[in-house]
């Protein structure tokens, strides 16, 4: 009995010792400097002393155009690909347009018809006329009752205004098959501008609907001869911005691609912010300035839609102001 109590003694002894240790060594990890994560790719730095900086936006010279169609209708073929460069008035894709092609070759045929009723009605007068002029031009007029004269004259009118109303049908069939040409025309979606393809939303099979506000544009196309930066200048930091100073772009991921900016123009209308970098300092109620520069594709490999670090070179706030008026003159 009394040899049990010893060894489950000894058991405790060992059990607290250990315990102690183990505490010592927690402090010992918790005392240890923690290592500092190093980023993957080192962050852009400002080549100027004073600037201002913001986050850009790569988008094409002609801005990105959202492409729409005048009907609606299935999508029939689609005749670019991505990234593909295009002409103006190059078609893009085309709408199922069976429907309107039959109703061009019905208005062809009604064409045809007032085309043949025209031409009838021609003859119709030129007989009227003929008959007409047998007694008009006889000098002795005793063997023709005046009635008769009277009412060769009055199909002559009579065929006349026949004539009138067959050009009327004509220039009305006319305008008709140039509408049903027009209409056709809208089947098929063609560039409005030299562009590259950038997006294709649509595949052959798909209905294509009409609509200003697309959530989805059926094709994203721009001009890629020039690329734009739309770069968000924070409100608090439009007063410093000159249009004359110098700014330059940098690549997210590698600050060795760079280039320098040529302004394009701002749009002086400050609005809320709608690009959010994800930053845990950054505040979504703040309104921007957005302002467009341009660069040479060229100067630096970037993709349209990629965002990019902009810094703008500006004046040096004085040490006098602040927000919300000058600090107080100290006597």
């Amino acid at each position: 009995m009394i040899r049990d109590k010893i060894n489950l003694n000894r058991v405790l002894t060992v059990v607290a010792i250990l315990g102690i240790l183990s505490a010592f060594y927690m402090i010992f990890l918790d005392q240890r400097p923690v290592p500092y994560s190093q980023p993957f790719s080192a962050p852009s730095v400002s080549p100027y002393e004073s600037f201002i900086a913001g986050a850009g936006i790569v988008e094409a010279a002609s801005d990105n155009i959202n492409l729409s169609s005048m009907v609606s209708a299935v999508v029939d073929t689609v005749l670019v690909k991505k990234g593909q460069l295009v002409s103006k008035g190059q078609p893009l894709f085309m709408l199922d347009s069976r429907q309107v092609k039959a109703d061009l070759d019905v208005k062809k045929a009604q064409l045809k018809a007032a085309l043949a009723t025209l031409e009838q009605s021609k003859s119709a007068l030129k007989y009227a006329q003929d008959e007409y002029d047998l007694v008009s031009v006889l000098e002795d007029k005793r063997g023709v009752s005046k009635e008769e004269i009277i009412t060769r004259r009055n199909n002559v009118i009579t065929a006349q205004k026949g004539v009138e109303v067959a050009e009327g049908n004509l220039e009305a069939s006319e305008a008709q098959v140039a509408e049903a040409e027009v209409v056709l025309d809208f089947y098929t979606i063609r560039a409005p501008i030299d562009c590259e393809v950038m997006q294709i939303n649509i595949h052959p099979g798909e209905y294509a609907p009409t609509g200003t506000f697309l959530t989805t544009p059926l094709m994203l196309i721009g001009n890629v001869s020039r690329y734009h930066v739309r770069v968000d200048v924070d409100e608090n930091d439009a007063w410093r911005f000159k249009k004359d100073q110098p700014a330059v772009v940098f690549l997210r991921g590698n600050v060795q691609y760079h280039t320098e900016l040529k302004f394009e123009y701002l749009e002086p209308y400050v609005i809320p912010k709608k690009s959010l970098t994800g930053d845990s300092t950054e505040r979504v109620d703040t309104r921007v300035l957005q302002v467009v520069y341009s660069y040479d594709p060229k100067a630096m490999p970037a993709y349209l839609g990629q965002e990019v670090d902009v810094y703008i070179k500006a004046e040096k706030i004085s040490s006098g102001a602040r927000y919300g008026g000058p600090l107080p003159v100290s006597k």
